[in-house]
């Protein structure tokens, strides 16, 4: 009678939005030709249907709209040119009016031409720049190589000093478009005498240059070298070189073959310079010239290709977005059967129940639109396969919902842990970070995100940060419960506060903290909130405070663990699986309570009556020897025969999840085939054959040791489990110890120590460092610490008592969620 009343109350209450996934169905679209890129576009804005890909067995070249494809592809590579042009010349486009709409044939001629002609300015702007180079590296040869060859004639006879001026013909000097394509002539062939090659390299690499000179020659050689007044820019990559001028004199037909062969490999450029003072000036002064006329020619076409690049700029981001949407549209009309008897395109997928109006209206609209004579047809149609799993999430939901998606996607209609996670993941961190002051902290940087939130999400950010707004809301959460678990503490960077009124404690002597203290006496009422101020600092400060959070994390565990096991009762109860509940369910509970539910147990009546029983004596001896007296370890009346109808009912849970639910499942298998197989018989193999992948259910073979083996993994994990797990929420208890201990330690021996002098420069650095301390240790590597920890409780002590989490997500055909990656 009561069960059927709690059955009744519970199937009356109302359905919870993130508890369940939404329900979903699979249909099927027929679509005229005509009208298929415009369905295919509404349905993209609307973003609640999921295609399925009914071509997967054909290559992406074999599929019908691959040339469309390649187009859009062709686009959206012109336009990232175009944005890297435009980000390379340091132009910002500025809110323009919004440009006439215009369709994709049209705006792949406008690229087209938009390409043609930017590359058009980019080649003759490389050609006037590697000119403009050259002229400039011949006038800083000139004018360095002078220097040389002068400094050289004062210092040489007048044999070696004679130059052939027909080495480098200069009279028949003419301007040529690339000087470094002008050849270094040789001297005649009977002359014989001190020659010299001038040009510039890289100073980089002048002194293997130079080495390798010295060893090709065999040092036969002069080699002068002077710093570049001007650094070069490279054409390819923009950035400044600097160089260095060079003038190498030699002699001989052999060695001038080497030196050319070894300036080519290093990248040096060598120029002609006369050895007559007069030409040289001449040269020098027409160099010039030419120089002021090619910086104007430069500036000009800097300044239309400027002009282009800003035109360009105005539309780029609207047609982009443009062409990602075509692009998109294109790969989904791929992913449908084209039927080309029937002239229509037929598509498959999933979408929610509740969207299903909404899709027949864009459809009807599509239609309208395209001026199309048969509308798209639109059924519900049977799947065998399982339905993707959708939650409707705000952008408070959406950061816990990806913790618990990270774990695993969960399977369709299954218990979504998010809902829980919601208040457990930041209480959790909260309890290992337990501090008021940090937390404000956490809070500060929790509202500037919430407050900046409009302007950072149209924002590309960086990962870190990226995630950090993402995790806004967790952030918020995760600092209001360290105030409250502060509090709780009642520590404030490690220093307590008499919020609450005063101590409830005084000493027996002068100083708490001295070692010959007889400890606290109590005079008044317990401190109404939180830890009593008096414990910091006493001799029982650590042990009062390790028990507490020790029996504190114990509770919170096991509380938790009950959590997942209930709701484990509630899936079970909605796949209607009677099996789960009877021997799975119920043993669970059974066993993790009857040890751990009475730990926690004891801990509380501990708590309530301040007894002095030793629990760790009390679980030990439950087990070694359960029938001996308890004595002074005594808690309540009836102790000793509770604790051994516990022991004998966790013995019995462990193999009553074993070994029932193994061979009822054979035993339901085989019912379920029995009579069917009579069927069978009288079918032939055409009619088993009309639908291979309907619905129907097929029969497959049981395999009754490998369920066994499953259920007895299943089975060890869990008992193995309630213990490992029980304990590992004792780092809740650990991490908060640590907390504490450093925010004691950094305070102590940093803040106080400086704060002790009588020195302001020692009390700044003092400061500073406890500043640092805060924030980089504290508030920072802390908090990853304490988040990560909740992390692997919420994922392997909570759900998995429950949760499956072998889904897919649901991934509808939306334009929302397209990104600048998928070009």
């Amino acid at each position: 009678m009561v069960l059927s009343k709690m059955e009744d109350f519970i199937e009356n209450l109302p359905p919870m939005d993130l508890m369940r996934s939404e329900k979903m169905t699979f249909v099927q679209l027929i679509i005229p030709v005509e009208s298929a890129h415009r369905v295919i576009s509404y349905l993209g804005e609307l973003g609640l249907l999921q295609f399925r890909d009914l071509n997967s067995d054909k290559s992406p070249f074999q599929r019908t709209f691959v040339n469309q494809v390649k187009r859009c592809a062709e686009m959206s590579r012109k336009l990232r040119f175009f944005k890297e042009q435009i980000s390379k010349a340091g132009l910002f486009s500025t809110r323009p009016v919004t440009p006439p709409d215009i369709g994709l044939e049209q705006l792949e001629v406008q690229l087209a031409e938009h390409e043609h002609e930017l590359m058009e300015i980019n080649s003759n702007s490389d050609k006037l720049q590697q000119s403009y180079n050259e002229l400039l590296e011949f006038k800083m040869v000139l004018q360095k190589a002078s220097g040389f060859l002068v400094s050289n004639k004062t210092h040489t006879v007048p044999e070696e000093r004679e130059l052939d001026e027909n080495i480098y013909s200069n009279d028949s000097y003419v301007e040529t478009a690339s000087l470094l394509e002008q050849e270094v002539r040789p001297g005649r062939s009977g002359q014989s005498g001190l020659r010299f090659i001038c040009g510039i390299v890289c100073k980089s690499k002048g002194l293997s240059f130079e080495r390798m000179l010295f060893r090709a020659t065999r040092g036969n050689m002069l080699f002068n070298q002077a710093p570049a007044d001007e650094d070069i820019m490279d054409p390819l990559s923009n950035d400044m070189v600097e160089k260095m001028v060079f003038v190498v004199f030699f002699s001989g037909e052999q060695a001038r073959t080497k030196i050319l062969k070894i300036c080519d490999a290093f990248g040096a450029s060598c120029y002609p310079v006369p050895e007559d003072i007069t030409k040289q000036t001449q040269i020098t002064r027409e160099v010039s010239s030419r120089l002021v006329e090619l910086e104007a020619t430069l500036e000009a076409g800097i300044r239309h290709r400027n002009e282009a690049l800003s035109s360009l700029s105005v539309h780029i981001t609207k047609w982009m977005k443009m062409v990602r949407r075509e692009k998109a549209v294109y790969d989904t009309l791929n992913m449908l059967n084209f039927d080309v008897t029937k002239k229509c395109l037929v598509g498959e997928g999933w979408c929610p129940i509740f969207a299903q109006d909404k899709i027949s209206e864009e459809l009807q609209r599509a239609t309208f639109d395209s001026k199309s004579q048969v509308g798209t047809i639109f059924h519900v149609m049977d799947a065998i396969e399982s339905p993707p799993t959708y939650f409707r999430t705000n952008k408070f939901t959406n950061a816990f919902q990806e913790i618990v998606d990270a774990y695993g996607v969960a399977k369709y209609q299954e218990a979504n842990p998010a809902v829980y996670t919601v208040i457990t993941f930041p209480f959790l961190f909260a309890v290992m970070f337990g501090d008021w002051g940090h937390g404000i902290c956490l809070l500060l940087g929790a509202l500037v995100l919430i407050a900046r939130e409009s302007t950072l999400s149209t924002q590309k950010l960086g990962s870190f940060m990226e995630m950090l707004f993402g995790g806004r809301y967790v952030l918020l959460l995760m600092s209001l419960f360290s105030i409250y678990c502060g509090l709780i503490y009642n520590e404030f960077f490690s220093v307590p506060f008499h919020i609450f009124g005063g101590s409830a404690y005084h000493c027996r002597d002068t100083s708490c903290s001295d070692a010959t203290t007889a400890g606290l006496v109590k005079f008044r009422e317990p401190y109404p909130f939180g830890v009593d101020p008096s414990w910091r600092g006493s001799r029982t400060e650590l042990p009062f405070l390790n028990s507490l959070k020790m029996k504190m994390s114990i509770l919170l565990g096991v509380s938790q663990m009950n959590l997942g096991i209930i709701i484990s009762y509630f899936n079970a109860r909605f796949f209607s699986s009677s099996i789960d509940i009877r021997y799975q369910f119920v043993p669970q509970l059974i066993f993790l309570n009857s040890l751990f539910g009475y730990l926690s147990l004891l801990i509380i009546i501990k708590w309530c009556t301040g007894s002095q029983a030793d629990l760790y004596h009390v679980m030990i001896y439950m087990f070694l020897s359960p029938t001996d007296d308890l004595g002074e370890n005594q808690l309540f009346w009836g102790q000793r025969p509770l604790q051994i109808i516990l022991l004998l009912l966790a013995l019995i849970a462990v193999p009553w999840m074993l070994f029932p639910k193994p061979f009822i499942l054979r035993k339901l298998h085989t019912e379920r085939f029995q009579g069917r197989m009579y069927g069978v018989l009288g079918t032939s193999e055409m009619d088993l054959d009309v639908e291979p992948d309907s619905a129907r259910q097929h029969h497959e073979e049981f395999n009754f040791s490998e369920v066994f083996v499953h259920q007895m993994i299943h089975s060890i994990e869990f008992v193995l489990g309630a213990v490992s797990n029980t304990a590992s929420y004792l780092r809740l208890w650990a991490l908060s110890l640590a907390h504490s201990e450093l925010s004691t330690v950094f305070y102590e021996k940093v803040l106080l120590l400086a704060w002790g002098y009588d020195n302001f420069a020692i009390r700044l650095v003092g400061l500073t460092v406890f500043a640092f301390a805060t924030a980089f240790i504290l508030l920072m590597m802390e908090t990853l610490s304490a988040f990560l920890h909740a992390l692997r409780l919420h994922w392997v002590e909570f759900q998995n008592k429950f949760y499956h989490g072998d889904g897919y997500k649901f991934k509808p055909f939306s334009f929302s969620s397209l990104t600048e990656d998928e070009e």
